[in-house]
């Protein structure tokens, strides 16, 4: 989304804000600003992509929750629209997820075997000097190869209830995203380059990571590979060296 962009729906919605009711003009201005914004939903929609749902759901929510900012927010009230999208369309999002997964009640033998899962991928990965495949994690910890499976599958639908944890994380981890993007569409997040300080104390291997993550726009999956470790390990590495640099926002 780039700045005429952001302009323009801006513009459009101040427009519209000032149309009487009843207007056809308002129509045709509510669409071009939803078209206009619509680089900011699929943008927003990526950060979810690896949670396991088709991208394609993922983005159709993204849209709705733009839908939903443009037709509640108000340009009178002088509120930078961006502020406002951001927070209402990941919690489109977030409630996507909440609402697939409201059912799920993981059983206290899944929720332990998978902190065995995680230990015993470290102990390997240190014995081996690469990453043990299922059949390894298995034989190490006395468990069947399925039951191994069926703990990450666990995990992953886990993942996504964890969601639910704090939309206010949620948006400060999408100004980290946008903290590397050249688009000067995002100008504000330049009030985040303070952060840089705190990167640069990171262990060489966290930093190298956090680049490839959100400065290359890499999966998780893509940055296992390149690093030669699990993608459960890149996703607690991540989890923690985000709590560090999080820890200087607040």
């Amino acid at each position: 989304m780039t700045t005429d962009d952001y302009s323009r729906a801006r513009e459009l919605l101040r427009e519209r804000a000032y149309r009487p009711p009843g207007d056809p003009r308002r129509t045709i201005l509510r669409d071009e600003a939803i078209v206009a914004c619509l680089p900011l939903a699929r943008h927003i929609a990526q950060r979810y992509r690896e949670r396991g749902e088709p991208f394609d759901d993922l983005e159709q929510v993204a849209r709705l929750g733009l839908v939903h900012a443009v037709d509640r927010f108000d340009p009178t009230q002088g509120n930078d629209f961006l502020s406002f999208a951001v927070p209402t369309i990941i919690g489109e999002v977030r409630r996507h997820f909440r609402d697939r997964t409201a059912s799920i009640r993981l059983p206290r033998s899944a929720i332990e075997l998978r902190g065995r899962i995680r230990e015993a991928e470290e102990q390997l990965e240190q014995t081996h000097g690469r990453t043990p495949d299922d059949d390894e994690i298995a034989a190490f910890l006395g468990e069947s190869p399925d039951a191994i499976v069926r703990a990450r599958a666990a995990d992953i639908a886990q993942s996504a209830v964890s969601l639910d944890a704090g939309a206010g994380d949620d948006e400060r981890a999408l100004l980290l995203e946008l903290l590397g993007a050249d688009d000067p569409g995002y100008a504000r997040v330049e009030r985040c380059l303070a952060l840089r300080p705190a990167v640069l104390r990171l262990p060489e291997r966290d930093r190298t990571i956090i680049g490839m993550r959100f400065y290359e726009q890499r999966t998780q999956s893509d940055i296992a590979c390149r690093m030669g470790i699990s993608q459960m390990h890149v996703s607690r590495l991540l989890a923690a060296s985000l709590g560090q640099l999080r820890a200087q926002l607040t």
